[in-house]
C-alpha cells in the first residue's frame, strides 16, 4: 500500500511579497528550501495561519538568506504580506517506509523568516 505522509515544513513563516501579476508560483528563501529539503518546481500546499486559507502550488527559489516569501500570481490573492503561513510538502511511499521515514522541519524565526542557529 502507498500512503502520502508529510515530506517537509517550513513551520511559520511570514509572507514578504505578494505579487499577482507573476505567473503563478511561491518564491521562497534558498536556505529555507535547503534545510527543508524542497526543491525548485515541487508542489507544496500553504496554509496560512493569519486568515485560515489554504493552497497549493509549486516552488521557485528565491535569494539565499534573503527571507524572501512571496505569492505569486492567483496565489496573492489568499495571502497580504505580514501573514504568518506554513509551508508542507508531502511524499508517497510505502507503508512499511512512512513508518520509519523522519520528515524534515523547519523552525524559522518569524519576525525575519531566518533560520535560528
Amino acid at each position: 500500500m502507498i500512503i502520502e505522509v508529510l515530506k517537509s515544513k517550513i513551520h511559520r513563516v511570514t509572507v514578504t511579497e505578494a505579487n499577482v501579476d507573476y505567473v503563478g508560483s511561491i518564491t521562497i528563501d534558498k536556505e529555507l528550501l535547503d534545510a527543508a529539503g524542497i526543491i525548485r518546481g515541487e508542489k507544496v500546499q500553504v496554509v496560512n495561519v493569519t486568515n485560515g486559507e489554504r493552497l497549493e502550488t509549486y516552488v521557485i527559489p528565491g535569494p539565499r538568506k534573503s527571507g524572501v516569501i512571496c505569492l505569486n500570481g492567483a496565489a496573492a490573492h489568499k495571502a497580504s504580506v505580514g501573514d504568518v503561513v506554513i509551508i508542507i510538502s508531502y511524499a508517497h511511499m510505502d507503508f512499511e517506509e512512512a513508518k520509519l521515514f523522519k520528515p524534515s522541519v523547519v523552525f524559522p524565526d518569524t519576525a525575519t523568516n531566518r533560520i535560528v542557529e
